[in-house]
């Protein structure tokens, strides 16, 4: 056997794994906080300078946020924020979501186990934690959670055509991206609490009723944005 001398080839990864994630985190953060207004340019450069890092984690970064919706990439004009919902896009957003997640709940509670109810159940204490964050992190970091802990019910349900149509809207983050209070986390939070209940109770009418409930009430927070 032939042992070579020389030393182990370094790997191609030169920054830390967890840069990409902490990049996207940063900008996202931004978006969230409205730090980057809806609509607003979004320069490459600018980031470069205030993140203290090179174009490649940046450009990353902003392609998956574009894959979610939240930045728009121009031809020859580069990336900018997305725009605001408006008034009618948020009620056509909740007359979709009163039409599907009501129903994706129903079929999660007859599939639903201990794994699943598991997750629900940490992710909705993970929600809770919010409450300790700094406001500028806990909306951004909240809307993320609050994606995740739909996500798993609509997958629940067994019908991968609701839950993609649910996980291409990203309702949770543009609904978060319209204003953030306390109070909003706070009550989702005990409806969280009462929608794991009645999906752990297997009753399906239970669970459909307690998600149009979350929902409707969910309308009423958000629709109070556009009356400030």
């Amino acid at each position: 056997m032939v042992i070579s001398d020389k030393p182990s080839k370094p790997g191609l990864l030169k920054r830390p794994n967890r840069l990409g994630e902490e990049v996207y985190n940063a900008i996202y953060a931004q978006l969230m906080s409205r730090e980057i207004q809806p609509g607003g340019r979004i320069s490459v450069d600018g980031l470069v300078r205030d993140l203290g890092v090179s174009q490649t984690p940046i450009r990353e970064a902003l392609s998956r946020l574009e894959a979610e919706g939240l930045v728009v990439k121009t031809h020859l004009i580069g990336y900018s924020a997305a725009d605001q919902m408006d008034a009618e896009r948020l009620d056509q957003l909740y007359e979709l979501r009163l039409l599907l997640e009501p129903f994706a709940a129903g079929r999660a509670a007859e599939r639903m186990n201990e794994d699943m109810l598991a997750q629900l159940n940490k992710l909705a204490a993970e929600m809770q934690a919010c409450e300790n964050d700094a406001p500028g992190e806990a909306y951004g970091r909240f809307a993320q959670l609050d994606t995740q802990f739909h996500d798993l019910i609509a997958e629940a349900g067994g019908n991968e055509l609701v839950r993609e149509t649910l996980a291409n809207l990203h309702i949770h983050v543009h609904l978060f991206r319209l204003f953030y209070h306390a109070r909003v986390t706070a009550e989702a939070i005990e409806e969280h609490r009462q929608l794991i209940a009645a999906l752990a109770q297997g009753n399906p009418a239970a669970a459909e009723a307690t998600m149009r409930s979350h929902i409707e009430r969910s309308r009423d927070r958000f629709i109070k944005a556009f009356w400030r």
